[in-house]
């Protein structure tokens, strides 16, 4: 059993990430969760600003970074023409404190378009959808992704697809060769499976699979 750190915990892959950590028979802890959102099982509750100095008390050994925008935030104007630094600023956060306190693991979700993801999501995804809507929160998440490979930490950075609200199957793709990334769809039940398979699996440390199903 390990004891794991979810961030970005109260919806969306963080919240299935906590609720497939438990099953795994993991302790977990989460932040920025809404207390109402958790069974009785949750053994510690932390709500603050994601960009706050992260305590590094916690005695996690596994952490799981999960920060994403809603979907309808991702179309509001705001996240389409201002720059965000969410992402690079939390986990600049987030690094330094694991670092200091000597926690190795890191598991972070980004998304096809970061780092060199960017040019396999199809002729739609790649000359409508990016530049269009997400070129501002993407820039930032090349950022988030620059510090997390530069650092000592063991980590692996997941990009999944076009995220849905179906149940979890199991049965997904890890695509770890750029060659065979391409666009698609997943649960983010599945993406939860996958993150907490990492936290006992080193083959994938130093890589950034993209999932689809």
């Amino acid at each position: 059993m390990a004891k794991v750190l979810v961030i970005g915990a109260s919806r969306g892959i963080g919240l299935e990430t906590v609720k497939a950590a438990l099953r795994a028979g993991h302790s977990v802890r989460a932040w920025h969760v809404r207390r109402q959102a958790y069974p009785s099982r949750m053994r510690v509750w932390i709500r603050c600003p994601a960009t706050r100095s992260i305590a590094t008390r916690s005695g996690t050994h596994s952490k799981v970074s999960t920060w994403l925008y809603r979907r309808s935030a991702l179309t509001s104007p705001r996240a389409i023409f201002e720059r965000t630094t969410l992402f690079s600023v939390s986990t600049r956060i987030l690094v330094d404190a694991m670092q200091a306190a000597g926690v190795k693991r890191l598991v972070a979700v980004t998304g096809l378009g970061a780092g060199d993801s960017r040019g396999h999501g199809g002729l739609l995804y790649d000359a409508f959808l990016f530049p269009l809507l997400l070129k501002c929160v993407y820039g930032d998440k090349d950022v988030q992704e620059r510090i997390i490979k530069s650092s000592e930490l063991d980590w692996t950075i997941m990009r999944p697809g076009l995220l849905t609200d179906r149940p979890a199957t199991g049965r997904y793709q890890v695509l770890t060769a750029p060659k065979d990334w391409r666009f698609g769809v997943i649960s983010r039940a599945d993406v939860a499976d996958f993150l907490v398979q990492q936290v006992d699996n080193r083959a994938l440390i130093g890589t950034t699979p993209l999932l689809i199903s």
